[in-house]
This record gives C-alpha cells, sequence and structure tokens, in this order.
C-alpha cells in the first residue's frame, strides 16, 4: 500500500507546473546550438561565395552538414530511447560542436596540407567540417527537445518548456547579429584572408556566447526524473513500429517539416533577397533579421502565459500559417520601388515563425504523451525529415540561383556587345 501512495505522490508531483527557474534553465541549453545555427544558415553560403566557391559548391557544403545532421538525429534518438542520459549527450554534442564550429568558418585545412587551393579541395574540406560540426549538433538538439517529455507530464508546462527554449533561440540569433554587426563594423573585408578572419571572429564569440549557456543549464537541469523512472521499471523499449502506425506520427511530422522548411529556407536566402532583389542598403542584411527575432521573442514571452490544449495549438499554429502565406505574397509581389515595406512584413514573420515553431514543436510533446521510451526517436526521426528536406530544398535553391547568375551574366554581356 504504501508503494501505491509514492507511485500517487510521484504522479502528482510529474503533473503539476513548473516553477520559472526551471523553465528559464532548460530554455537556455540548446542557446550554442541556435547562435551556431542562425550563423550557419544566414552567413554559410555567403560566407563561401565571398571566398570563391561557385553557387552550387557551397550548396554541396551545406548538404553534406544537413546529411551528416540528419542521419545523427536517427542514431541519437534510438541509443537516447535505449541508455537515457540526456545530460551527457547534451554535453557531448556541445562539445564537439564547440571544437568543430570555427573550423567550418576558418580556412580550408586540406588546402593548407596539400598546397592546392583547388575548388574542389575546398568543397572538400569545408564539407568534412560542416559534417563533424552538425553531428555534435544534432546529438544535442535531440537530447535536448525529448528532454522536455521527461520533466513533467503536465501539457501547459511542457508548452512552456518549448515557448522558452524558442525564445532564446531569438536571444541567440539576436547575439549573433550583433557580434557580427561589430565584427563587420571594425574590421575590413579586402581580401580572401580578411573575410576569412572576419568569419572566425564571429564564430569564436558566438562559441564563447553559447557555451556560457550551456553551463548554466547542465548547473540548473537535474537529469529527468520521469527516464530514470521509465528504465528503473524496465518498461519496453517502444519500437519505430508502433510510431509508424499511428497516423498522428504523420500529421505533426508534415506539420514539423514544413515549419522548418520555411523558417530555415526564408532565413537564409533573407540576406541576399534585400540585398539582390530590393536593393537595400548593406545594413538591412542585418536589420531585417533583427526585427523578425525581436517580434518572434517577444510572442514566444506571450505563448508561455497561455493554457495549452491540442485545439488550442492548432488554432495558434493556424494563425500563424495565415500570417505567412499572407507575408509570402507580400515578398513576392513587393516592387524594389517600395522595399521599405519588407520592415513591415518582417514583424510579421517574426510573430508568425513564433506562433509555428513553437506550436510545431509543442505537437510533438502531445503525439508522444506518457510513451517516454521512444520520446527521443520522435524528436530523431522528425529532425531527421526536416534535415534532409531543408538541404535538398537549399541546394536545389543555390543550384538554381547559380544557373540564374550565369544567365544574368550572359545576357548583359550580349548587351554590352550591342
Amino acid at each position: 500500500m504504501a508503494g501505491d501512495g509514492d507511485v500517487a505522490r510521484d504522479d502528482e508531483t510529474s503533473f503539476k507546473p513548473l516553477g520559472r527557474c526551471s523553465v528559464v534553465y532548460y530554455g537556455v541549453g540548446h542557446m550554442l546550438n541556435d547562435i551556431t545555427s542562425a550563423c550557419w544558415f544566414t552567413y554559410l553560403l555567403v560566407f563561401l561565395t565571398d571566398i570563391g566557391l561557385s553557387p552550387s559548391d557551397a550548396a554541396i557544403v551545406m548538404l553534406s552538414g544537413q546529411m551528416a545532421d540528419g542521419f545523427t538525429t536517427i542514431v541519437a534518438g534510438e541509443l537516447i530511447d535505449r541508455f537515457g542520459h540526456f545530460k551527457i549527450w547534451h554535453g557531448a554534442g556541445s562539445a564537439l560542436v564547440a571544437v568543430s564550429f570555427s573550423s567550418v568558418f576558418g580556412g580550408c585545412l586540406p588546402c593548407k596540407i596539400f598546397g592546392s587551393n583547388s575548388s574542389t579541395l575546398q568543397t572538400i574540406g569545408y564539407s568534412v567540417f560542416a559534417a563533424i560540426f552538425n553531428v555534435g549538433w544534432a546529438a544535442t538538439q535531440v537530447s535536448h527537445m525529448s528532454m522536455v517529455n521527461c520533466i513533467t507530464l503536465n501539457s501547459t508546462s511542457r508548452v512552456v518548456l518549448t515557448s522558452c527554449r524558442n525564445a532564446f533561440t531569438m536571444v541567440a540569433n539576436l547575439s549573433l547579429y550583433a557580434v557580427a554587426f561589430v565584427v563587420f563594423k571594425i574590421s575590413s573585408s579586402v581580401t580572401v584572408i580578411d573575410v576569412e578572419n572576419q568569419y572566425r571572429w564571429i564564430a569564436y564569440l558566438s562559441i564563447f556566447i553559447g557555451c556560457c549557456f550551456v553551463c548554466v543549464f547542465h548547473l540548473g537541469t537535474r537529469e529527468p526524473r520521469l527516464k530514470k523512472e521509465a528504465h528503473a521499471k524496465s518498461y519496453a523499449r517502444i519500437s519505430w513500429a508502433y510510431w509508424f502506425k499511428k497516423i498522428l506520427y504523420h500529421q505533426v511530422a508534415l506539420v514539423y517539416v514544413l515549419t522548418r522548411l520555411v523558417t530555415n529556407v526564408s532565413q537564409t536566402f533573407l540576406a541576399f533577397y534585400v540585398i539582390n532583389d530590393l536593393q537595400m542598403a548593406q545594413s538591412s542584411k542585418a536589420l531585417v533579421p533583427a526585427i523578425i527575432y525581436i517580434c518572434s521573442f517577444i510572442v514566444s514571452i506571450f505563448l508561455q502565459e497561455i493554457g495549452w490544449t491540442g485545439r488550442r495549438l492548432k488554432a495558434f499554429y493556424s494563425v500563424g500559417g495565415l500570417l505567412w502565406i499572407i507575408c509570402g505574397l507580400g515578398i513576392f509581389f513587393l516592387p524594389r520601388s517600395m522595399n521599405s515595406i519588407v520592415y513591415a512584413l518582417s514583424v510579421v514573420i517574426g510573430a508568425a515563425n513564433s506562433l509555428m515553431m513553437v506550436t510545431a514543436v509543442s505537437m510533438q510533446s502531445f503525439l508522444v504523451g506518457r510513451d517516454l521510451n521512444g520520446c527521443a526517436f520522435v524528436y530523431g526521426s522528425l529532425s531527421f525529415l526536416d534535415k534532409i528536406s531543408c538541404g535538398l530544398a537549399l541546394c536545389a535553391l543555390e543550384s538554381y540561383q547559380s544557373k540564374h547568375l550565369q544567365l544574368v551574366n550572359c545576357k548583359s554581356y550580349v548587351t554590352y556587345l550591342v
């Protein structure tokens, strides 16, 4: 009878709302991933083309990283479900990210070893470090995201944790742009060496900021008790087939992947859009994203104060999706002469991003429910689909951009001859 009483008390504790400190300690745990990811999606293609790689070669580098990330999420999810220890996976992944990220934006190591600067060798060199970085990134992401379900069984607290995580994602993005603004302001980029030094300093400062928050996370967050209990009671590990047979799994997968496609692809090509298409000032490629992230941060804070149900998640996601459709149409038809309207669109995009991301990730928590011995696979498998789809989309779009630029240059040359 005493044992039954202890179980009842444990269940009651698990369903209690989390305190604000616990939420914040968890929320800062993805800061290193977020700030390096912001640099990855915002500046990688710009950096690689600035140092002389063609858009198609730059796309190959990004695709290699996305592929490594995608496959690692599956492996990490399976191993976490088998053995647990979220914090160990998180710490090991963070260490690999910190060590490898500076090399992604550093010089080409194989080029220095072989004494050649051929585009093929550069592409291989940057692709290898991109893959290593994304292996660590994936391990950190899966462990941190799946931890939500094992920290609490309270559905509202799970959404609050996700919302706080998203809020600090915005803080990480803003921190990156602040760092980039300072570096670009105080240093010149006359030669390729100058460009490499600029991005190397951005990488170093980003790693330092992220690592500080990783330390706060590990000091303030305990290994989730619910996962320990699940292993102690020898609950059977949930097979992949269990999830594949659930219609809800495929519905959540579609929502999550499409959401990630919208946010990641738009972030990657935003700088190209405001500079090349709208022909705005160079400062706009920092100002427009900053507006988006500030608005996303504000909305994420607001979402933490709402009581959540499955129906409410769908309603808020629908609102975010509708706002993005309106903004997408606005961007598509925006004339260059009215480019200042993009600042107003940025406000709406920021709100839409937050609404969609918080609710899409929270839908995964509702999918998992109390099936804690399969939660990491859910997050890992959906992240796999996200990374592969984003990588292929970015590769295709970058290849199209390369062909488009060649066509524009050809037309300019013909006009010059005429």
